[in-house]
């Protein structure tokens, strides 16, 4: 039935994939002349081998730890839509209207996942600032 349009797509995909092979040996090009540049340049006698890189290997990352408070966010906006949607719906909350009941199921679902998700990674920022402030201390 969609015949029509598998072509143009097949093709798309052939060319974006020849167009990020040539793309990808372009910028390997480019990073090796760079290195090569940044080579001169630490050679210089002042640079004594070492990079100034401290500050940023320091640094650590939460990622691990917004994704979890994000995911538990959105976990626990889920299980709070399911309630409130059974809650309205058991007594009926628009009997004469099935549209209605949808929409509101949807909407609750919606504005449920959306705020717990946000409120997940509130709580990661408010963990992070807590445990770099604890780590500057130190």
């Amino acid at each position: 039935m969609m015949d029509f349009i598998s072509v143009p797509i097949v093709t798309g995909i052939v060319l974006t994939a020849i167009y990020k092979l040539f793309e990808l040996f372009a910028r390997r090009k480019e990073r090796l002349t760079i290195i090569e540049k940044l080579g001169e340049k630490i050679n210089d006698p002042n640079f004594d081998g070492k990079l100034a890189l401290s500050s940023y290997m320091q640094k650590s990352s939460y990622s691990a730890l917004r994704i979890s408070s994000l995911m538990s966010g959105i976990g626990l906006g889920l299980l709070v839509g399911l309630f409130i949607s059974s809650l309205m719906n058991t007594g009926g909350y628009f009997p004469e209207n099935e549209w209605m009941n949808r929409e509101f199921i949807s909407v609750t679902y919606g504005a449920s996942v959306l705020l717990f998700g946000g409120l997940g990674l509130l709580i990661a920022f408010i963990i992070e600032t807590s445990m770099e402030k604890k780590a500057k201390k130190e």
